[in-house]
């Protein structure tokens, strides 16, 4: 009932504009319920549209109930002259699959059109938002990533998934997002594109090259991105050493993000137990001097420098070519601290677009902002430690000239892209176009 009375008050006034909500068969279909009732409530015209596999776990009755819109079902249907993949598409302000299995996103990525669905798709004049939803072994696995890849370098906009419980059981990346989060998601992309659309130069343009147009200033083809990853470690002895407790999944999402977006991705990266994101130029390295080392080295030729690794501030001043042995007084140490790598290299006479990070355990606003402060970026993104160290997901505040930017807890590949869009709009304004 209060389903139907929203629907009610939604009607009297035309949705300023209208997506269709593509469904596919996966058990988290039943969050598309949801996600349409908030995205109505939104004033947001939703159309739905169904695989075959998608009826088995949700109706069309209820999309129907809940959207006032007949579903899309069938690419046969005479209702709409045998053309519901051309006139369908042609209403919509974007098409939203959520969720959208591997198979689904495999058919995106591969220019199949075998039902009403992926038809839509491809005959699409309107930008594609794309929510993951499956098992963590199937999200991890190369095919799914390269697919993905392939989606994001056409313009399709990734949203998620998250970590977390899954219905097989199991725990881990795959989860799609929840119907809030998707809403406020689809609702801001729609507003954003709303307005790129208002004051694009090129406004006789079609709908579908204005996008293309929006999209090209998110894009980093050939742009060439250094970016540091992990912990350093320095030595005590010939077995024991200083280090701290980073993954490197950030550092390495973002390479990955970089590397969709079509830049050149050189890593450097400290320890970790990651494999390297296919298509970057790998440099390992142990301590933070021959991170500072690898750095300096091919700084020159990168337009932008991300400064991810949780580079130790401190060196042992002495440390000790043999094990040291455990004795009955103190051991001191002497500590020197190590090169500041962000500092030196935005503070190149020619520096590349600098991003920094900061991992605080207290006061993480006024800390980043005297960090970004000091270190003359112009963009910063920070995270409270105890949160994000070895985690899958994160929660991140990027800091600009223009203030702070949320970025809501997701996993860390879905906030590296939010960070490298963010980074690609302002390193696009110093450019000439």
């Amino acid at each position: 009932m209060r389903g139907i009375m929203e629907q009610t008050r939604a009607k009297r006034t035309a949705p300023e504009t209208r997506i269709i909500l593509g469904i596919t068969g996966g058990i988290a279909a039943y969050k598309a319920a949801e996600l349409a009732r908030l995205l109505v409530k939104q004033n947001i015209g939703v159309r739905a549209a169904l695989t075959e596999a998608a009826t088995r776990f949700i109706t069309p009755v209820t999309m129907q109930a809940l959207t006032g819109r007949p579903v899309l079902l069938n690419q046969w249907d005479c209702a709409e002259n045998g053309m519901a993949h051309i006139s369908a598409g042609r209403a919509a302000d974007a098409i939203v699959i959520a969720p959208a299995t591997a198979d689904f996103i495999a058919k995106l990525a591969h220019g199949l059109a075998d039902d009403l669905l992926s038809t839509l798709c491809l005959a699409r004049d309107c930008p594609l938002l794309v929510a993951p939803a499956m098992n963590k072994q199937m999200w991890e696995n190369l095919a799914t990533q390269r697919n993905l890849a392939q989606l994001a370098a056409d313009g399709a906009t990734v949203l998620g998934p998250c970590s977390g419980a899954q219905a097989c059981g199991e725990e881990g990346m795959g989860r799609m997002l929840e119907a809030e989060e998707l809403a406020q998601e689809v609702a801001e992309f729609l507003q954003s594109n709303k307005s790129m659309n208002a004051i694009s130069p090129t406004p006789t343009l079609p709908r579908r090259e204005r996008e293309l147009v929006r999209h090209s200033d998110e894009r980093l083809d050939g742009v060439k991105i250094l970016v540091t990853a992990g912990p350093t470690y320095e030595a005590i002895d010939a077995v024991r050493g200083i280090t701290n407790r980073s993954s490197g999944k950030m550092g390495y999402a973002v390479a990955q993000a970089a590397l969709e977006m079509g830049a050149e991705v050189t890593l450097v990266s400290g320890p970790t137990a990651l494999e390297k994101p296919h298509g970057t130029q790998a440099v390992d390295v142990i301590s933070a001097a021959e991170m500072f080392e690898a750095v300096k080295q091919r700084v020159a030729d990168a337009d932008i420098f991300i400064g991810v690794a949780a580079v130790a501030d401190y060196r042992v001043a002495q440390p000790s070519a043999q094990k040291i042995k455990k004795g009955e007084g103190k051991l001191t140490l002497g500590l020197l601290p190590n090169p500041d790598i962000l500092a030196y290299v935005a503070g190149l006479p020619q520096p590349p677009f600098c991003v920094g990070f900061a991992a605080e355990s207290e006061n993480l606003r006024a800390h980043a902002a005297a960090k970004r402060a000091a270190k003359k970026v112009p963009l910063l993104a920070a995270n409270l430690a105890q949160q994000a160290i070895g985690a899958d997901e994160n929660e991140l505040i990027l800091f600009d000239d223009g203030g702070e930017h949320l970025l809501p807890r997701a996993d860390k590949l879905a906030q590296a892209r939010a960070l490298l869009r963010h980074t690609a709009k302002l390193y696009r304004q110093g450019k000439p176009r």
